[in-house]
């Protein structure tokens, strides 16, 4: 017979290790997940960070303005409604979730605190991703000064 014979069974096993062919997909599908991870962390905390930085400048800004008010009652006003009127202004931040509080500290600082709730916010939403923490406080003060 010219026919040829079987190949034993070590050879077949030696011939598959060498092969290369779908080594690709496999590298792929394991490496799929943490670049996916990877990715999606960068996606929620560079918004957060966003966010964070956002109600930094809003609590700024409206301790500076308030400084134009010549009581305290005029001061707490000037920072409330300097915030209202501004929030829309930043993308990240729905306007209904920020509460405002102003009050004198000591006896020569006036200090603005905005607070955010960024539950509702679309990094809550992203699989995978640890959620960092979903209530956003920062404050500012400014000294009086030159009366």
């Amino acid at each position: 017979m010219t026919g040829s014979a079987p190949r034993p069974f070590f050879l077949d096993l030696r011939l598959f290790a060498r092969c290369g062919r779908g080594a690709s997909a496999v590298e792929f599908a394991m490496l799929l997940p943490l670049f996916l991870v990877l990715v999606f962390g960068i996606v929620v905390f560079g918004a957060y960070l966003t966010m964070v930085h956002s109600v930094q400048q809003l609590a700024a800004e409206a301790a500076r303005s308030s400084v134009a008010g010549l009581s305290e009652t005029e001061r707490v006003s000037i920072a409330e409604n300097y915030v209202t009127a501004n929030a829309g202004s930043y993308p990240l931040l729905q306007p209904s979730h920020l509460t405002v509080s102003a009050a004198t500290s000591g006896s020569d600082v006036f200090v603005v605190t905005v607070n955010y709730d960024a539950s509702d916010s679309f990094i809550y939403t992203l699989p995978f991703v640890p959620a960092p923490t979903s209530t956003i406080a920062r404050s500012a003060a400014i000294p009086f000064g030159g009366f």
